[in-house]
Order: C-alpha cells, then sequence, then structure tokens
C-alpha cells in the first residue's frame, strides 16, 4: 500500500484540528496557520479541506475570526475513513474493489488473497482514530503489532 502525500497531509491535518481544539475548544484555526504548521502547500490544503469538509470530519467557518474546526469528534474519525475520503476505497485492484474481481473472472485464490489484504489494511487502520494519534498512542492490538522486530526492516 502506498500512502500518498494527499492521505498523510490529510491526516496530519485533522490531528493538527485536534490538538489545537484541546488547547483551544472551538476556537477556528486559519487555513494558513495549518498551512504552515504542517508544511502542507496552501492550495493542497484547500482541495483536502475541501474534501474532508465534504465528508462532514471538518467545518469551515467564515469571517476574520474564521477556519476550520474538526466536524465530529476526532475518536469518531478513523483513518481508514480519512483515506477512503481523500483516495477511495483501501485496497483496489485495476481500480475494483476486491470483492468484484469474481464477477470480472478473476480465480478464487486470487479473490480470496485481495480480500485477506483488505481485512489486513482493515485491522489497523480501522482501529486508529485521529484522537489516538494526536494523544501520541495506538490501540494496544495495533501497537503489539509493533513488537514484533521485523516489522521494522526494509523489504
Amino acid at each position: 500500500m502506498r500512502i500518498t502525500h494527499k492521505v498523510d497531509y490529510g491526516v496530519r491535518a485533522l490531528v493538527a484540528l485536534t490538538r489545537r481544539d484541546a488547547e483551544q475548544p472551538g476556537v477556528p484555526t486559519k487555513r494558513e496557520t495549518l498551512a504552515t504548521s504542517e508544511k502542507i502547500p496552501g492550495k493542497f490544503l484547500d482541495d483536502i479541506l475541501r474534501l474532508l469538509r465534504n465528508s462532514g470530519m471538518v467545518r469551515s467557518h467564515r469571517g476574520p475570526d474564521g477556519g476550520w474546526t474538526l466536524g465530529r469528534p476526532a475518536a469518531e474519525i478513523s483513518v481508514a475513513e480519512v483515506i477512503r475520503v481523500l483516495e477511495g476505497p483501501l485496497a483496489s485492484v485495476r481500480g475494483l474493489r476486491p470483492d468484484q474481481l469474481a464477477a470480472d473472472g478473476v480465480d478464487d485464490p486470487m479473490v480470496r488473497l485481495w480480500v485477506a489484504v483488505r481485512a489486513s489494511l482493515r485491522s489497523v487502520l480501522d482501529e486508529v482514530s485521529i484522537a489516538d494519534l494526536a494523544n501520541g498512542a495506538l490501540p494496544k492490538k495495533v501497537a503489539k503489532l509493533l513488537d514484533d522486530p521485523g516489522v521494522w526492516a526494509p523489504r
């Protein structure tokens, strides 16, 4: 799986909004502040925030004191949901969801492999919330995956 700049920036922006809300509840964060603090190109951040707004994850506030706030509690926003909003399905094969491959004539062992890959991604990305990241801790079930030293080796 390749994590795009859009997803990385989107997650970082949501974490930054979460942390700022903890410091100053309900106070909108200006786009410029987010772009600067997270080192995200402004125009790119505009596109990301628009997509996140359309999904209800963030809200825009107009006026001189306007900016951006979370649209829902950070604990209710999973990393998987952010990926789906910004890039589409967690796992696709030739643009199809793994469960659609059988109808496209793909043999069963291959379909089951790609569905298993999607399930593996979900087991991590659906479990980790923006609040987890803002608090600096992964859920125990996800953090346990890091105990195997082999996961840190490049391949």
